[in-house]
C-alpha cells in the first residue's frame, strides 16, 4: 500500500538559501534540456504535405531522451562545478521530468490524452525537487537529513504508521514555506477490494448555486470560496502592482498575495475532504456526471466553475471511496437536467428556469433535484453492467 505524508519544515537561513539556490539550478538545466528537445523536434520533423518535389534533407539528428540526457550530467558537472552541491539523484529526476512532459505533448498519457505545449519555467517557478530513494533513519523524531542541504527541523503533527518504509522524499516551496512529502510504502498491507452494498446508492448534481444536489434531497450550499476573499485579494494584488519591480517591498506584497491564494486554495480543498467523507459515510456508492470541466471553463462562467473546484472534489471522492472499498460511478450527463425522473419525458430548459414542471405525468419539482435523480437512476444501471460483466 502506498501512501503520502506532507509535513512542514522549517530551515535556518543557510538551509532555505542552499534549498533557493538548488530549485533556481534545476530550473536551468530543465529549461536547457527541453530547449534540446524543441530544437531537435524543430530541425527533424517535416510536413509531408509541404515538401517540394525536389528537395535536399539534411541529415537527422539523434533524438534526445532521458538517457542521453542525464549522461550529459556528468559533463555538466565539470563545465560548472557549482552543480556539485545538487545531489545526483535530485539532478537526475529533471531530465525524467523533461521527457514525461515532451512526451505528453506529442504523444500523450497512458489513455491517450494530450498535454499542452510545454512551457519553459520563469524565476521562481521551478518548484520542487525530489529525493528518489531515501533511508528511514534519516528522518526521526523532528528532523530530517536532507542530502547536500543539511538537518532540517520538521513540524511532526502525525506520525508515520508501524511498518511504513519511506520510498521518495519531495522538497516543495509554497508561498508560506517549504514543505517534505514523504511517499511511504508496506507491502505487508493488502490492496483494499471494493466492497459495497449495491442498493446503497445516491446521485449528485453539482452545481454553482448549490455545491451538490442529491438524490435523497439533501443539499449543500456552494461556498464560493473564491467571492468572498476577492475584496482581500484585489486589495493585495493593487498593493503588488504600485511596488516597484525588482524591489524588496514588491517582493514581499507578492508573497503576501501569494499567501492570500494558497489560503483559499486550503479552505476549498478541506471543504472537499468533508464532503467527501460525509457523503461516503452513509452511502456504499456515489453517482457522479462525467463532466467536460475544460470545455466548461470556456465560458462566462469560468470563474464560478474554478471557484466550486468540481474537478479536484470527484478526484478527492474517488480516492477516499477506492481507499475505503467503496464505489465512485461516473455518467453521461447529457440530458439529466432536461429528462423528467419520473415518466423520461424531455423538457427543454433554459438555465435560468430552476424549477422542473413535466406536462406529462405533472412532476414539479426542483430542476437540480430532477438531475440528480436521473444521475442516480444512470449509476444503478451501469453499476449493475459493471457487476454482470465481472
Amino acid at each position: 500500500m502506498r501512501i503520502s505524508y506532507q509535513y512542514k519544515i522549517k530551515p535556518n537561513k543557510e538551509q532555505t538559501e542552499k534549498i533557493n539556490n538548488t530549485l533556481e539550478m534545476l530550473r536551468y538545466q530543465y529549461n536547457y534540456l527541453l530547449a534540446q528537445r524543441f530544437d531537435w523536434y524543430e530541425k527533424n520533423r517535416c510536413p509531408i504535405d509541404r515538401c517540394p518535389l525536389i528537395c535536399h534533407l539534411p541529415e537527422l539528428a539523434d533524438k534526445p531522451n532521458y538517457y542521453s540526457q542525464k549522461a550529459f550530467l556528468t559533463q555538466l558537472k565539470l563545465d560548472r562545478p557549482w552543480y556539485k552541491n545538487i545531489h545526483s539523484q535530485v539532478l537526475q529526476e529533471v531530465p525524467k521530468k523533461v521527457e514525461v512532459t515532451f512526451e505528453r505533448w506529442l504523444k500523450g498519457d497512458s489513455n491517450g490524452k494530450k498535454s499542452g505545449r510545454p512551457r519553459f519555467k520563469g524565476v521562481g517557478q521551478y518548484k520542487t525537487f525530489t529525493f528518489p530513494q531515501f533511508k528511514r533513519h534519516h528522518f526521526s523524531n523532528n528532523r530530517i537529513t536532507l542530502s547536500k542541504i543539511g538537518d532540517v527541523k520538521v513540524i511532526v503533527h502525525r506520525q508515520i504508521p508501524d511498518g511504513f518504509d519511506i520510498k521518495t522524499v519531495s522538497v516543495t516551496k509554497k508561498a508560506d514555506g517549504y514543505y517534505v512529502t514523504l511517499s511511504l510504502d508496506d507491502k505487508t498491507v493488502p490492496v483494499i477490494k471494493p466492497d459495497f452494498d449495491a442498493d446503497n446508492i445516491i446521485g449528485i448534481d453539482v452545481g454553482l448555486i448549490d455545491f451538490y444536489v442529491a438524490s435523497d434531497g439533501s443539499r449543500i450550499a456552494a461556498p464560493k470560496h473564491l467571492r468572498k476573499a476577492e475584496r482581500k485579494l484585489k486589495s493585495a494584488q493593487r498593493k503588488v502592482s504600485r511596488r516597484k519591480k525588482g524591489s524588496n517591498r514588491r517582493r514581499k506584497a507578492i508573497q503576501k498575495l501569494g499567501k492570500q491564494h494558497k489560503k483559499v486554495a486550503d479552505t476549498r480543498k478541506d471543504f472537499h475532504f468533508k464532503t467527501a467523507k460525509s457523503l461516503l459515510n452513509k452511502y456504499d456508492v456515489v453517482a457522479v456526471e462525467k463532466l467536460n470541466i475544460k470545455g466548461l471553463i470556456k465560458t462566462r462562467l469560468a470563474k464560478s466553475i474554478n471557484d466550486a473546484g468540481w474537478g479536484q472534489f470527484v478526484s478527492i471522492l474517488s480516492n477516499k471511496a477506492e481507499n475505503a472499498g467503496l464505489k465512485i460511478i461516473a455518467v453521461n450527463p447529457n440530458g439529466t437536467s432536461q429528462e423528467c425522473s419520473s415518466c423520461g419525458h424531455k423538457i427543454k430548459k433554459s438555465l435560468s428556469q430552476r424549477m422542473h414542471n413535466c406536462p406529462v405525468c405533472h412532476t414539479s419539482l426542483c430542476r437540480d433535484l430532477n438531475a440528480a435523480i436521473n444521475i442516480k437512476a444512470r449509476g444503478t444501471h451501469a453499476l449493475k453492467a459493471q457487476l454482470m460483466s465481472s
